[in-house]
């Protein structure tokens, strides 16, 4: 990549988007071409035909997505594989025929079986079932991985496909009803550490910042404590407690996002699909070309939410709502082939829970 090569990032405010953006800037690279939803609607094919015509990309990295956590998945299923896949259909097509010389797809590791083999390595993709709750966001990224694969085979492209791990960050959602686990522990410890010592300046602050259905610190005690107790955060007699979906049984493996841009930007300048270390069955087909980003290791969701617990200093009781669904038991992803090809993640799980921590009461 020169460093006046113009760069798409599809998704640049969204915190994989933005965490990509920042590492090529800190390399450099000056040549950016933006659009906002509101100028650029990417799930409208002729605005993304006419948007690739105009603007011309040599490298496109997308990063653009309708994400959430498992309420959100099982809730919005019908949006979640139509706009994934408008999304995707329309950037791939169009960065073929524009002739972009180089194009990272973001996947997501419940791209994998509920029951896949740990840790789940490449080939284990659709050899089995997938996790219901999660299904067609799962099924959006399965065929964004294919279409690249497709593409590069009989076009000759170079578009690159990377499946990261759960991630966590700055720019994270912290919305208690579409967020992922890691922030959602952190949001609503917080919360609960506010009610606990009776800080409702800094609990209405939160309000203001990110309004629970509306709600924001402007309104009465009585309506922020029946928002916080809707969402599993409550005071009864003075005894604070925070409960939490599932058993916290299932085990999940993290990475921080910054970890995650400097992984795509190292796949940018070093991986390229006619050098990826392909998988070829007995007949040759070659198949499961993307790439896992990750960690290698991974922890159980009561163990993560006893580190957030700690590094929050909520000391309040933590009760865990088995009728609730847990998820996937586990999703530890097999990173050996990143590895070898040249990347490490830096950041360890403590020191970025303490991080982002730190960033969101800063912002608070």
């Amino acid at each position: 990549m020169d460093k006046n090569s113009k760069i798409y990032v599809a998704g640049h405010n969204g915190m994989v988007g933005s965490a990509i953006t920042r590492e090529l800037q800190k390399e450099g690279y000056t040549n950016f071409v933006f659009r906002e939803f509101e100028e650029l609607d990417l799930t409208k094919q002729q605005d993304v035909t006419d948007f690739f015509a105009l603007e011309k990309p040599e490298y496109v990295v997308l990063a653009a997505a309708k994400v959430g956590g498992i309420v959100a998945n099982n809730t919005y299923r019908a949006q979640f594989i139509y706009e994934n896949l408008m999304i995707q259909n329309n950037i791939i097509h169009q960065s073929y025929v524009n002739g972009v010389k180089k194009l990272l797809f973001l996947g997501s590791s419940c791209i994998y079986p509920k029951m896949a083999a740990q840790p789940m390595a490449e080939d284990a993709l659709l050899t089995g079932d997938l996790e219901y709750t999660n299904e067609p966001y799962a099924i959006a990224k399965i065929a964004g991985i294919k279409m690249c694969e497709s593409y590069n085979l009989q076009y000759g492209t170079n578009f690159i496909s990377v499946m990261p791990t759960n991630l966590y960050g700055p720019n994270d959602n912290y919305d208690l009803e579409k967020s992922h686990v890691l922030p959602a522990l952190i949001r609503k410890m917080h919360l609960g550490k506010c009610l606990m010592e009776k800080d409702w300046d800094t609990l209405r602050k939160d309000f203001d910042r990110l309004p629970i259905e509306g709600i924001d610190g402007s309104a009465d005690e009585k309506e922020i404590l029946e928002k916080l107790n809707k969402y599993g955060i409550t005071n009864i007699e003075g005894n604070v407690s925070v409960t939490l979906w599932g058993t916290g049984s299932p085990y999940r493996e993290f990475l921080y996002v910054e970890d995650l841009a400097k992984a795509c930007v190292y796949c940018l300048h070093e991986i390229n699909f006619s050098n990826l270390k392909y998988q070829i069955s007995e007949s040759d087909n070659i198949k499961n070309t993307h790439i896992n980003i990750g960690t290698g290791k991974d922890l159980a969701i009561k163990e993560l939410a006893e580190k957030i617990k700690d590094i929050t200093g909520f000391t309040g009781k933590l009760i865990w709502d088995s009728s609730k669904p847990d998820g996937t038991p586990r999703k530890l992803m097999d990173v050996s082939k990143i590895n070898k090809l040249g990347w490490k993640e830096e950041v360890g799980l403590n020191e970025g829970i303490f991080k982002v921590y730190k960033k969101y009461c800063s912002d608070v």
